[in-house]
């Protein structure tokens, strides 16, 4: 039960969408730059990097969609997901992407464990400025949208298929396609699971 009424039956962050589109905007809009915008990293690695966040902060519905955007955008799909969050050091990433994930652990635990040695692993497997630069950012974005939406007490959906329908609304249309009727893409999303 959320700690507050939020006028709507939807579940997770699209429920807080309906109650303030306000906020939802910027909200989407940071989301849309950070996992879909022009990157080095794919789309999937970035995805990764936000449910491993979520699952450190241990906010389920924020972990559960983004595995499940995650898993739609890599050849690995859900295992490799799975893998990574069950154990990082043995699963099967680059190098790279590990040495990312670790900074990303960092910045989940607090912006200051991250230190210059971090970096300089990340750099050390390839790793660009602007990959640190956004690995950090989406990590410490995630700790906000986590607490936003365990802070509010969000409901999980209903069906755990709810969360590969949003996935594929995520990959064919963004985050963007969404705002403005964040009731529709719930109605959507529960539908698909019939």
């Amino acid at each position: 039960m959320p700690h507050i009424a939020l006028g709507n039956d939807a579940s997770g962050i699209i429920s807080l969408f309906a109650y303030r589109p306000e906020t939802a905007r910027p909200l989407s809009e940071l989301a849309e730059v950070l996992l879909r915008g022009p990157s080095s990293l794919s789309r999937g690695e970035r995805e990764l990097i936000a449910s491993y966040v979520s699952a450190l902060n241990e906010c389920e519905f924020c972990t559960s969609s983004h595995a499940a955007f995650a898993a739609a955008q890599l050849p690995e799909g859900i295992a490799l997901v799975d893998q990574v969050r069950a154990d990082l050091e043995s699963a099967p990433v680059s190098p790279k992407l590990k040495a990312l994930l670790r900074v990303a652990s960092a910045v989940q635990r607090s912006g200051r464990d991250v230190r210059p040695e971090d970096v300089a692993a990340a750099r050390a497997e390839g790793a660009t400025d602007v990959e640190v630069h956004d690995t950090v950012l989406i990590a410490a974005a995630f700790c906000m949208f986590n607490r936003y939406v365990d802070g509010l007490g969000t409901t999980l959906p209903d069906d755990p298929k709810e969360y590969t329908a949003s996935a594929n609304a995520i990959v064919s249309g963004g985050y963007l396609a969404i705002l403005g009727r964040p009731e529709a893409h719930a109605d959507t999303c529960r539908q698909s699971r019939r």
